[in-house]
């Protein structure tokens, strides 16, 4: 892989979860061949966070189509499907920003912005076969490849909430300077895929272009206002979508041959796609987590843009990237002295920063990448105090304390949007409480409702998932991540799911209880399952303070020592918004092999019998675990909102699983149903009792460490709530979704065991790139 495409790959855009209209796949795509020819070409498409696919082609030209963004993967065969050796090269393409480059391996990367619309630069790919050393066109196959412009910067807000008749700006910028592209917004079907009468209304989509001669070039920056509905029943969701399209040339001296049948629709990709999740409530609450971004004046509130004024990475002496998170809260020692209260990964850019270091609002991500000492539009309101180092065992988070500077950030503590509506529908800053917790927060409880307000997503609201979670992290030495620098582990962290609740750029943001905003812990890590929820991680609140006092207390940081506690008032409901979560498509029933097959017949007849002797009315049947994906399960359905009583685990070793049926459907005596019965929601409200968590916790306890030895796919290991049956825990795994998992248990010591397959857990700090084309700002002196 080329050294350059790596951040390319990183910061481009997962596919969307909705309808997408493709424009032609590629598989064994036919290139332009030379008479006799013995070669044969094929293309796939690397998008980050997806499987390669079979690259898109324009069906007029046949060109293979890629963005800025991503990348191709080239292989050239013989007829009978031989694979070839060839030697590649690429020409033609961008007058300024070139054609890109191509590896030994046949690994294709786009340049990383384009000045023209993609029929007026395309690329032409040469195979030309490496042992003959021939010039003969028999040897050779060429292929052109139509490059459209990705997006620099996804529209933003990626996510908002809006009452009635509310309107707001959404905003994204493309790789491209000059030419004719450009954002084309619609509106969509949200996570639950139900069109609704009224989505609101679009209007004023508007591109600014830059000129790529003139002295400072900008990439083209788009937006569109939108407009809720007049009226708003009940909460519901849409998204605002953004694809980028590149309108057909309307001159075609540039064009090769090749490319002769004219373009007459616009090029758009699946993966050059961004859009906005809109919540749209009847509570009257209008709540924008662009606000969060945006210089704020002094003294700033917490729950704002923050990093370190040198999170950047630079090239030639030219600034390429750069970083930000959150100002999560404000801290107070013995003495009276107050801290900012981040992540290690944003104020001290994981371990290389040295205390002194300035800490800055808004981060250098909403600053056009801008250092204050280089350029206007942010300010130094704190210095790098003490940090706990995250490349050490003896420690348990990932944190960091910057000292205030004097009038710089609200003393009171106050967080943006935690307090009540204001007559606007906005939300007030409002400081964390600590009435009842004593400054030291409270511990998190399975199905606890909490809240966070962060630089990315804002104020949300989102059930905690798991507790007692070991998870490994990974850390890099660059702002963009290519360079990887060690592998921590945390124990007994807290996780959170739900769609929207987090993204990169929310770290360092402080969770709170959201029944009393009492601290419960620090936001730091996150990563996102096939349906699209992110799986948020936070370092306990007691584990923060006892961390960073240790750290104060060494002699090297000369600050004061003494107890730390959260700076607050009193404890106060938070206004919770909600997201709403995907649910999963009915899983079929799973082919079993013969053995698997006895088994699954022996429980059903083992849980007939258990129904038949204890009376009870329901329904059994064979059904797809929740718990266990791919697996059996034993589907007792009942007519009641809980399950049966001393309802068993397992019966012979599959599995049993709850699901409701209608009360007004008739149950006679149990039976049992070759059909599939109802699942349950992913998310249940009901909780498991309290001792049966205490014993599910000391199972995880003991057996954690072999589960990280025996099978590399696992990256978590902790305790929620069972899938199946929500009154049981369950031991709860994270499992790469990008890996072969292997024999994973259905059970530990008697407990259930819940397999969650998703993308490794990765630090959430935003990650940017200038918006012009020639940054090359002064880099100032720290």
């Amino acid at each position: 892989m080329a050294p350059n495409s790596l951040p390319r790959l990183v910061a481009s855009m997962a596919a969307l979860a909705i309808a997408l209209l493709l424009a032609g796949c590629g598989g064994n795509f036919n290139p332009t061949l030379a008479a006799g020819s013995a070669l044969t070409l094929e293309s796939r498409s690397l998008v980050a966070g997806a499987a390669a696919q079979p690259a898109m082609t324009d069906k007029t030209t046949g060109a293979v189509l890629v963005d800025t963004n991503g990348a191709i993967q080239w292989s050239a065969a013989f007829p009978d499907g031989t694979p070839a050796l060839v030697r590649w090269s690429v020409t033609g393409g961008d007058p300024h920003a070139g054609p890109g480059s191509i590896t030994a391996a046949g690994l294709y990367t786009p340049p990383s912005y384009t000045t023209l619309d993609p029929a007026e630069i395309p690329v032409i790919l040469h195979a030309r076969l490496a042992q003959t050393g021939s010039n003969s066109e028999a040897d050779a196959a060429t292929a052109h490849i139509l490059i459209l412009p990705g997006f620099l910067r996804p529209i933003a807000p990626e996510n908002l909430s809006l009452a009635a008749n509310a309107t707001a700006t959404l905003t994204g910028s493309i790789a491209q300077v000059g030419g004719s592209a450009a954002i084309r917004f619609s509106l969509a079907a949200g996570p639950s895929g139900a069109a609704i009468a009224d989505p609101g209304t679009l209007s004023n989509q508007q591109c600014t272009r830059g000129a790529i001669d003139s002295p400072n070039p900008a990439y083209t920056v788009c937006s569109v206002t939108y407009t809720a509905p007049a009226s708003v029943p009940a909460p519901t969701a849409v998204y605002i979508v953004g694809s980028v399209a590149s309108n057909p040339p309307t001159l075609t001296p540039a064009l090769t041959p090749a490319l002769t049948p004219a373009l007459t629709q616009p090029l758009t990709l699946p993966a050059a796609r961004s859009s906005t999740l809109l919540l749209l409530n009847n509570s009257g609450i209008d709540s924008n987590p662009i606000a969060h971004q945006q210089r704020l004046a002094l003294p700033v509130p917490l729950g704002s843009s923050s990093g370190s004024n040198s999170d950047y990475d630079t090239h030639h002496g030219q600034l390429t990237d750069c970083c930000g998170g959150t100002l999560g809260a404000l801290l107070e020692d013995a003495s009276g002295n107050q801290y900012a209260l981040g992540n290690n990964h944003v104020l001290a850019r994981s371990d290389q920063s040295l205390p002194g270091e300035s800490v800055i609002q808004p981060a250098l991500i909403d600053n056009a990448c801008t250092p204050v000492g280089s350029g206007p539009g942010a300010t130094a309101v704190a210095t790098l105090a003490a940090y706990p180092p995250l490349n050490s065992a003896a420690t348990n988070v990932d944190a960091a304390l910057a000292r205030v500077s004097p009038g710089a950030v609200d003393p009171r503590g106050a967080i943006l949007e935690l307090g009540s509506k204001l007559p606007d529908g906005s939300l007030d800053a409002a400081a964390p409480g600590v009435s009842s917790g004593k400054g030291q927060g409270e511990a998190a409880t399975l199905g606890m409702m909490v809240a966070k307000s962060g630089r990315t997503t804002g104020l949300t609201c989102d059930p905690v998932s798991a507790v007692s979670l070991d998870v490994l992290v990974d850390y890099y030495q660059d702002c963009a991540e290519t360079i990887h620098a060690f592998r921590k582990k945390f124990t007994n962290q807290i996780a959170i799911s739900g769609v929207s609740f987090s993204d990169a750029g929310d770290s360092g943001a402080l969770v709170v209880d959201a029944a009393n905003a009492e601290p419960v812990g620090l936001f730091f890590a996150g990563g996102t399952d096939s349906l699209g929820v992110e799986h948020a991680i936070a370092n306990p609140a007691s584990d923060v303070l006892a961390d960073l006092e240790a750290q104060l207390a060494q002699p090297a940081t000369n600050q004061s020592p003494g107890p730390l506690a959260f700076v607050g008032g009193a404890d106060h409901p938070v206004a919770c918004l909600r997201y709403p979560t995907p649910q999963p498509p009915a899983s079929p029933l799973p082919t079993l092999n013969p053995t698997r097959q006895l088994q699954a017949d022996k429980a059903l007849a083992l849980a007939q019998q258990w129904a038949n002797a204890s009376g009870t009315a329901v329904r059994l049947s064979l059904a797809s675990s929740l718990d266990h994906p791919g697996s059996p399960a034993i589907a007792i359905a009942t007519d009641g909102s809980n399950p049966p009583p001393n309802l068993p685990r397992e019966f012979a070793g599959i599995p049993t699983q709850v699901a409701q049926v209608s009360k007004s459907a008739t149950l006679p005596d149990s039976q049992l149903s070759p059909q599939p019965s109802p699942q349950p929601s992913p998310q249940p409200a009901q909780q498991p009792a309290a001792a049966a968590l205490a014993r599910a916790i000391l199972v995880k306890q003991s057996r954690a460490a072999e589960l990280f030895l025996a099978n590399p796919a696992i990256f978590g290991v902790g305790v929620g709530q069972s899938h199946d049956n929500p009154a049981d825990p369950a031991i709860l795994l994270l499992v790469d979704q990008n890996q072969p998992l292997g024999a994973l248990p259905e059970f530990l010591d008697h407990q259930r065991v819940r397999i969650l397959p998703m993308d490794r857990l990765h630090v959430t700090r935003a990650h940017a790139s200038p918006l012009r084309t020639n940054t090359a700002c002064h880099i100032p002196t720290q």
